[in-house]
């Protein structure tokens, strides 16, 4: 490949023109009104307009992607992560149009996109799931039949949902009934499809992921796991690897079972295998991300390796490594940080008047002094990935970082960090997907963010 297109903005989109500069790859960027002042619009080698701010008019315009991606003459296409990444039809509109989609197939998007779908393929692999309906339920009566069964409290989630939208906890027959309707019409607002489905909730359950890698030669690896658990809104904001407190029999069990889910798919490029833990360390099938994750960097940061350009080796018919030669070394951990309010997670557009980071850590970034965090798109400014021998290392150099760090023009989410990562909480490393809540809840009293 000598040239291609991201169909993606921003801190991503900046990764990856990163790697590609360093492969001699030359970079199509699309960019909307809004982020034509974006550091990745100059980095990359040309930059193409491709609409009005809002997503639907300009970063999902597939047609166009398509069309200037011809125009450009690229060999290949990058989704990134989010927006197109996760979108059957585009994979196989880019296949279709003679270029390269640097990710699954259409074939297996589309079936681990099906939450519904994805829970059946891994029931007959014998992949452990969390118990729950085998089919979308329809209709309120259905549902509360089905949630007599299984028991409450139970998740509600949208079939083809992701990011946390589109789920919800339901405590009993009450809570389903409110929540029905608006779950569905949700789903409907957010992926076109309105299909749900019933979960039973795990107590005190941790989320683990675990990263797969599959080429088009039969060969399939993991690079081990990401502990996910520190979420608001089921949304991951501090993730690190190792997972803490995970006993190594368990480790090597889910990164079996990871495979095992990959294998049933005959799944190539860059794919996540999430998981739910319990107490006890059972764990179960959640669902599987076919795209490069947010917090990738955390694993390359303890393998040494860069996904990447795993991503455009697999893409481009190369072969992957052996599994034993996939050693992982030290302790990463990366936090995401927002333009929103500390205590609300509400988000906080405005201008970057002052960006200062402290020493220490991999910087990955969409802005730089001066940009402006538009309301258009997500609000993520940058992610924080700090590496160290251990965990107590990587948590001490955290400290330190984020004593050094000044963001002024927009309210950031660092105040948490600074108070979570001292709590006793998170240095315990014994903490399930519910611990940041419920911190914040015990130091509301305290004002203190």
């Amino acid at each position: 490949m000598k040239k291609i297109l991201i169909a993606n903005r921003g801190e991503i989109a900046r990764r990856i023109i990163r790697t590609c500069e360093r492969l001699g790859i030359e970079t199509v960027a699309i960019h909307s009104e809004a982020d034509g002042d974006l550091p990745y619009v100059s980095e990359a080698t040309q930059a193409v307009l491709i609409g009005p701010n809002p997503v639907v008019q300009s970063y999902l315009q597939i047609d166009k992607i398509i069309e200037e991606a011809k125009k450009h003459g690229v060999d290949a296409i990058h989704p990134g992560y989010g927006l197109l990444s996760e979108n059957a039809g585009f994979a196989r509109r880019v296949a279709e149009a003679g270029m390269v989609f640097i990710g699954p197939s259409s074939d297996i998007i589309e079936k681990m996109g099906d939450k519904i779908e994805s829970r059946r393929t891994m029931i007959k692999a014998s992949v452990p799931v969390v118990p729950g309906t085998e089919e979308g339920v329809t209709t309120l009566e259905e549902a509360l039949q089905e949630a007599e069964a299984i028991g409450y409290p139970l998740m509600l989630k949208a079939s083809a949902g992701g990011g946390g939208i589109g789920m919800v906890r339901c405590e009993s027959e009450q809570a389903l009934t409110q929540q029905f309707v608006s779950v569905k019409n949700r789903a409907k607002a957010y992926f076109g499809d309105d299909v749900v489905y019933l979960e039973k909730f795990i107590a005190d359950a941790r989320h683990i992921e675990v990263q797969i890698f599959g080429d088009h030669h039969g060969n399939l690896v993991h690079l081990y796991e990401r502990n996910c658990s520190v979420q608001r809104r089921n949304q991951k904001v501090i993730e690190e690897s190792p997972s803490p407190n995970l006993p190594q029999d368990v480790r090597e069990r889910l990164c079996e079972a990871a495979l095992q889910a990959g294998k049933a798919v005959n799944y190539t490029n860059a794919g996540t295998v999430e998981f739910i833990v319990d107490p006890d360390n059972n764990f179960y099938f959640l669902e599987m991300n076919t795209r490069l994750q947010v917090e990738h960097p955390v694993t390359e940061e303890v393998t040494g390796l860069d996904l990447v350009e795993w991503q455009l080796t697999v893409a481009d018919g190369g072969e992957l490594p052996s599994q034993d030669s996939i050693q992982t070394k030290g302790h990463a951990i990366e936090y995401r940080v927002y333009a929103e309010d500390p205590k609300t997670f509400f988000p906080s557009p405005g201008k970057l008047e002052k960006l200062q980071w402290g020493e220490g850590a991999r910087i990955e970034t969409g802005y730089e002094e001066g940009n402006q965090v538009t309301p258009f798109y997500d609000p993520m400014i940058s992610k924080i990935i700090i590496r160290g021998t251990d965990r107590i290392d990587a948590l001490s150099k955290s400290q330190t970082f984020f004593n050094h760090v000044t963001i002024t023009g927009v309210k950031t989410n660092i105040p948490l960090f600074k108070e979570f990562i001292r709590s006793e909480e998170f240095i315990s490393g014994d903490y399930a997907t519910a611990v940041l809540p419920q911190w914040m809840e015990k130091i509301k009293e305290e004002h203190t963010l």
